[in-house]
């Protein structure tokens, strides 16, 4: 064997043991979206309070195509928004004919869930709450399987739009509409 083919030898068998490593971070807009205000999706069902107008406070369902309805007004886009603008969009919206001067207050009501799948006791959809890891979601789908790879997950979330997978530790913080991976390992 020559000395070239040895080392390009050693080069494949270090990217072949590189590419099994346990742990390669998530991209830096996975953590960046924790420190973001919430943004409403499908699924997310909000409180929507119009002080002294009982008939228009109620909860309202953000449907598939990003939309909720409203009485008075319609539909009204939500997808992307946060709460405070659409506390802004309804109050406008009720100003233009309805209400002389709305009191408008938005909060979430449910949102929505995360999907645990791979190498967990019971694979599935589970409900989100405020301050939900890794491993509570884990914990929510009856654990670890005997295979699992405990290290790490794979995570898939919809960021500004994109949807983005990266590999995270087991105390990450999820957000919603969050899918877990829980991996196989390998021995």
């Amino acid at each position: 064997m020559t000395r070239l083919s040895l080392i390009s030898n050693v080069l494949l068998a270090g990217l072949i043991l590189s590419g099994c490593s346990g742990y390669r971070p998530a991209p830096a807009a996975f953590h960046e979206m924790l420190d973001q205000p919430y943004r409403l999706g499908a699924g997310d069902r909000i409180r929507v309070t119009v002080f002294e107008q009982d008939a228009l406070t109620n909860t309202y369902s953000v449907d598939q195509s990003g939309y909720f309805a409203f009485p008075l007004v319609g539909a009204v886009p939500a997808r992307g928004h946060t709460v405070q603008q659409i506390e802004a969009t309804l109050a406008t919206k009720l100003r233009q004919g309805y209400l002389r001067d709305p009191d408008v207050s938005v909060e979430v009501d449910r949102y929505r869930p995360v999907f645990v799948m791979g190498e967990v006791g019971s694979a599935g959809q589970y409900s989100y709450v405020p301050g939900l890891t890794v491993q509570k979601a884990v914990a929510m789908a009856g654990g670890y399987s005997a295979r699992a790879n405990q290290d790490s997950v794979d995570i898939t979330r919809d960021i500004n739009g994109k949807v983005i997978t990266g590999r995270v530790r087991t105390t990450d913080p999820l957000l919603p509409g969050d899918t877990v991976y829980v991996r196989e390992r390998l021995f």
